[in-house]
């Protein structure tokens, strides 16, 4: 076995890490991955990889369940005996790379694809799990080769903290890049105008404030249209709270659209995609809307604020706020002709950074795997 990618879901290796499993295996490598048993989903098979199931808690940091994690990755890479392996999200980070390195892999490699709610909410307890959280990293990137980080502000605060303390560690990418054949340019829906949103419904990702957004807009726009698109888990840290998704499907200004398997054709219909979101490693969502040529309004927070150069392909807002947000979206209103204008310049920026092929190179060369 070649390469042994250790995944944080099943959904995010098939849409995060497909691609790169494919140029992986066009390079003639062997390639397998674990995947939680609690999000298993049977599309991942038709990645054409070996999938291994694992025993491995989504949220939180439990010391017995976390040990049956680590003890379940040691299993596996006894068994499969990797030349390679490569872990993203946190646990399969930590765990994965002591497993790893317990089971004498010679080569461990860790991708940074944000750093999660506890470090996007300030309270004393996620204050105490902070340390906790980076303690942990600090121990599992210890034993890694090379850390990937797919924006700079991450990599600063994993220095700054001592989280990663040798820094020549460090390969910066474009996020995990985006198929541009695939999320081809499109033309802008003709009529009014539409404002979309994608992603989980959680306070994090600002959904609360896209909807309160749109009510103000709607006043004085009754006209645009406002589409939300993404699931409702209430068992996930910091999902909207029920009765306020109930609110706004009463309110009936935004349209909820819940999962969608393909978001082609919703953002085929925006005009303007927005992200809202408190941080992040970098949103593929945004990627995707970018190459099929659409403005973005998102946030000025890591992760986020370096797929937008403002006033050219969008705007940057202060995150966690209503009314900023409200101000670039009626900007788009007053104003419907910096739309085309905008749309073209997101196509020829994820064209010059983002082209998923040109992230897995940068990814693959640092691997030392072509």
């Amino acid at each position: 076995m070649d390469v042994l990618i250790l995944a944080g879901n099943a959904r995010s290796l098939i849409a995060n890490r497909g691609d790169l499993i494919h140029d992986m295996r066009n390079a003639g490598l062997e390639v397998a991955a674990a995947v939680p048993t609690a999000d298993y989903l049977p599309e991942v098979e038709e990645l054409g990889i070996t999938i291994y199931p694992i025993e491995m808690g989504r949220t939180g940091i439990n010391p017995v369940h976390d040990l049956k994690t680590l003890w379940s990755f040691y299993r596996l890479i006894r068994k499969v005996k990797p030349k390679v392996v490569f872990g993203y999200t946190i646990k399969p980070v930590v765990y994965g790379s002591l497993a790893a390195k317990a089971a004498g892999v010679p080569r461990i490699y860790s991708m940074i694809t944000g750093l999660g709610h506890v470090f996007t909410t300030e309270s004393a307890k996620n204050r105490r799990l902070q340390k906790v959280v980076s303690l942990l990293y600090r121990v599992g990137l210890a034993c890694n080769r090379k850390v990937f980080f797919q924006n700079p502000d991450d990599l600063q605060e994993f220095t700054e903290r001592g989280i990663l303390r040798d820094r020549a560690k460090a390969v910066r990418t474009y996020g995990s890049g985006v198929d541009i054949q695939r999320f081809n340019a499109t033309q802008l829906p003709e009529g009014g105008l539409t404002f979309l949103f994608i992603g989980r419904l959680l306070t994090e990702k600002g959904v609360e404030e896209f909807c309160e957004a749109a009510a103000q807009l709607h006043i004085d726009h009754p006209a645009v249209r406002f589409i939300a698109v993404g699931p409702h888990d209430p068992n996930l840290p910091h999902s909207c709270a029920l009765e306020d998704l109930e609110r706004w499907k009463r309110q009936g200004i935004v349209e909820f659209i819940g999962g969608v398997s393909d978001v082609r054709p919703w953002i085929a219909e925006c005009s303007v995609f927005v992200l809202p979101s408190y941080r992040e490693g970098t949103p593929r969502s945004v990627l995707e809307a970018m190459s099929m040529r659409r403005p973005i309004i998102t946030s000025d927070a890591p992760g986020c604020r370096e797929t937008v150069e403002d006033g050219v392909n969008g705007f940057l807002v202060a995150p966690r706020r209503t009314a900023p947000l409200l101000e670039a979206m009626r900007k788009f209103a007053e104003r419907p002709a910096l739309v085309p204008q905008m749309a073209e310049a997101s196509r020829v920026l994820v064209e010059r950074h983002y082209d998923v092929r040109k992230v897995n190179k940068v990814i693959l060369k640092a691997m030392e795997l072509v």
